[in-house]
């Protein structure tokens, strides 16, 4: 494909323009709950899909990885990072979507770039293995900014509740997203001074002492009482970014059902059918998906980027694995809210440190407030994430899951009965 087909090419598939039009369908959507039912690649836990899981990001903790040593836990078993709710799930049958929701929906926003900016995870319930998940939600805002990056710039908040086979809830997830008009964030060219990253024999020596001296708690309790406000929680390496280590995020599931997400071969053609504005030929002529940004340069700077750049779920995860490795076996990570700062390119590395900021009872329960910071080699923070854990306690007891609220427990009862009702006809 010659550089003038190519540019003709990118510039076709990054002229969509936000319109008032989606911009009013889209807070049609506000308030509005469906049954999701698609299948993730992943529906139900298993000791191996927990330690995939657990291991595309990088962490080993047994807790998530050895049903041997699970079974000497509180546990009884392992149990799946509280993260992995959000790359699971099994159709949930429930009612039609009214029409004027399905015409909403249809198109929304096509062509145009999406960026995840920040997430709020809320979790009541652990993952077992055995456990089926279902998810179901949708829109809870819609606003109108003007971006730096981007110009017009639509923010989406959504909400997604996934629950167990019993409708418990498990885990209540929100993601903010950023959608962009890709030529715009081209030729406002923000971040276009960024030069790639190189590193020395000895930039990596440093690098692997800090990976060789990170520490996981495991069965040792991370009492309540011997936390104090001002504590530093250590660090943790991550990087430096390869498309090896995106390629991993992908082994165990992660976006991979998405219908922008990678496919392939007859999966990826009847995907092409059905939104083949979700595929933009690469430079050999060949239509691939949009979320190639992820390791392929070209079309990253095509829609603003200098290079390719990691998923956000991505550093969100390594927030987890930092937390779950802090408190321990006995510990539970209950809340968490990171937020993306800047872009973590490909060949970037990031140091993870945090400290405790609180400590609190709630209903009850020991937790600990806590700042964790993703910092480049650039000394740019990339990432910034507050969290609450809940710790064991000599005075108050073990740390334990709180009660969702009454209104998401009641919907995800409401959908699980409709559920059986339907698969039961």
């Amino acid at each position: 494909m010659s550089e003038e087909a190519k540019k003709a090419d990118y510039t076709a598939a990054t002229n969509a323009r936000i319109t008032d039009e989606d911009i009013e369908r889209a807070r049609l959507l506000v308030g509005y709950d469906e049954a999701y039912a698609d299948r993730e690649l992943v529906s139900v836990a298993s000791a191996d899909s927990i330690r995939a899981f657990a291991l595309s990001y990088g962490d080993d903790n047994p807790l998530f990885c050895d049903s041997d040593y699970g079974r000497n836990t509180r546990w009884g078993d392992v149990v799946g990072p509280g993260t992995m709710a959000v790359t699971m799930g099994a159709s949930l049958r429930g009612d039609p979507r009214p029409e004027a929701m399905s015409r909403a929906k249809k198109g929304l926003l096509r062509g145009i770039h999406q960026v995840h900016g920040a997430s709020e995870y809320e979790w009541y319930n652990p993952i077992r293995p055995g456990d089926t998940i279902y998810r179901f939600g949708g829109q809870e805002s819609v606003e109108v900014k003007s971006s730096e990056f981007a110009g017009r710039t639509v923010l989406r908040t959504a909400r997604d509740v996934r629950m167990n086979q019993h409708g418990e809830v498990v885990c209540v997830h929100r993601t903010l997203l950023l959608h962009g008009e890709r030529s715009t964030a081209a030729k406002r060219g923000k971040y276009k001074d960024i030069e790639p990253a190189f590193y020395t024999d000895e930039d990596i020596a440093a690098i692997e002492a800090i990976y060789a001296a990170e520490q996981i708690r495991g069965g040792e309790p991370r009492l309540w009482e011997e936390v104090e406000i001002g504590d530093s929680m250590g660090a943790m390496a991550k990087g430096p970014l390869t498309v090896s280590d995106i390629i991993c995020m992908h082994i165990s599931g992660l976006t991979i059902m998405n219908p922008f997400g990678p496919a392939t071969g007859r999966v990826a053609h009847k995907r092409r059918i059905k939104m083949p504005a979700a595929y933009v030929k690469n430079d050999r002529g060949i239509p691939d998906t949009v979320m190639r940004m992820h390791w392929d340069d070209d079309w990253a700077r095509a829609v603003g980027s200098p290079m390719a750049y990691d998923y956000g779920l991505q550093r969100e995860f390594w927030s987890y694995h930092f937390l779950s490795d802090w408190c321990g076996d006995d510990g539970i990570v209950l809340r968490m809210r990171p937020e993306a700062r800047k872009f973590n390119y490909l060949g970037d590395f990031q140091k993870i440190t945090g400290e405790v900021v609180n400590k609190q009872l709630h209903n009850g329960c020991a937790t600990v407030d806590v700042k964790v910071r993703c910092v480049s080699q650039r000394g740019e923070t990339t990432t910034e994430t507050t969290a609450t854990i809940a710790l064991p306690s000599r005075v108050h007891g073990p740390a334990r899951y709180p009660d969702p609220p009454r209104d998401i427990a009641e919907r995800a009862q409401a959908f699980i009965a409709r559920h059986r009702e339907l698969s039961a006809v």
